[in-house]
């Protein structure tokens, strides 16, 4: 058979090239996906280089802010995927004949997910399988569920506001956005608001990159504005203890906003907006084809 012009008794490749292909196509970076898999960088670089040789084709673009799949890597990356999944539920159906055997699972997660319902439902899981490790990723719904859709993971918890065509979705928790203001500020007065209305405030957010801050800017550009953003932060807590002291207001799930008003003075104020309501969903692709500790994980989820 022939590949690319290459004849395929020529291309040489292990599970761990592959498995470090997938890593570095999912992380964007070969420092990152080397770190993942526990080989040095040097050592991880010459891999992909004899296995870029072997095949005859660049499978990377490397750039100046990381490394992209090129067409011929993009092809390469859904049959690797197609075969690490396939021995991984090889492993699973052997597991109970082998010793030592770690299982692998991996879920990407919006914020909301990740911060507010996955730690003690992840905590539980874990405790009762030590065999089994867990990758865990925080993205915008929209990724989630192209990266399910490419096998890049296994579960996708969403927002019910992205396409999940061609997906098996089941339901996870329901959940809306609020605003948090301070008792201090003009907008205290309302208790439910239109979020155009809000637009001419300054914002706290969570960090770029975090899919609450990619929602927050989708959201505003629906009336062709821009976030006047004063300030990042990294948790809903310190966004919460930034608006008390009135330096702006925040959008946040209303689960974290009632925690938080406990003991932080902020107001939650309710959003007229459609898509403020939100059911958050569990996706993948096929639960059929995964191993039994990833299907015992789903129904913990579901439960």
């Amino acid at each position: 058979m022939i590949f690319l012009g290459v004849s395929m008794s020529s291309i040489h490749f292990d599970f761990v090239d592959l498995r470090l292909f997938v890593y570095i196509a999912e992380e964007n970076s070969l420092t990152r996906g080397a770190q993942r898999i526990h080989i040095s960088l040097p050592a991880a670089s010459m891999r992909i280089k004899k296995l870029e040789e072997s095949i005859g084709i660049p499978l990377f673009e490397r750039t100046a802010t990381g490394i992209n799949l090129l067409p011929a890597g993009e092809a390469f990356l859904h049959h690797a995927q197609q075969v690490l999944a396939q021995v991984e539920l090889l492993c699973s159906d052997l597991q109970e004949y082998a010793n030592g055997i770690i299982g692998h699972v991996r879920i990407f997660a919006n914020t909301t997910a990740m911060t507010e319902f996955l730690p003690n439902i992840l905590s539980r899981y874990l405790t009762e399988h030590p065999q089994v490790h867990i990758h865990l990723n925080e993205k915008p719904s929209a990724d989630i569920t192209r990266a399910v859709a490419a096998r890049t993971t296994d579960i996708g918890i969403v927002a019910d506001t992205v396409s999940t065509e061609g997906l098996m979705t089941l339901p996870f928790i329901n959940d809306e956005l609020v605003l948090a203001v301070s008792p201090q500020h003009a907008l205290a007065r309302q208790e439910r608001i239109h979020f155009e209305d809000t637009l001419g405030e300054n914002y706290i957010s969570l960090h770029e990159g975090s899919a609450i801050h990619t929602f927050l800017q989708q959201a505003a550009q629906r009336f062709n504005q821009q976030i006047k953003l004063r300030i990042q932060v990294n948790s809903f807590e310190a966004m919460c203890r930034m608006v008390a002291e009135n330096v702006g207001i925040g959008l946040l799930p209303d689960s974290a906003a009632r925690r938080y008003a406990q003991y932080i003075d902020i107001k939650r104020i309710y959003l007229h907006d459609e898509w403020a309501q939100r059911n958050l969903l569990i996706c993948v692709r096929d639960i059929e084809s995964l191993p039994h500790y990833t299907k015992e994980l789903i129904e913990l989820l579901t439960e």
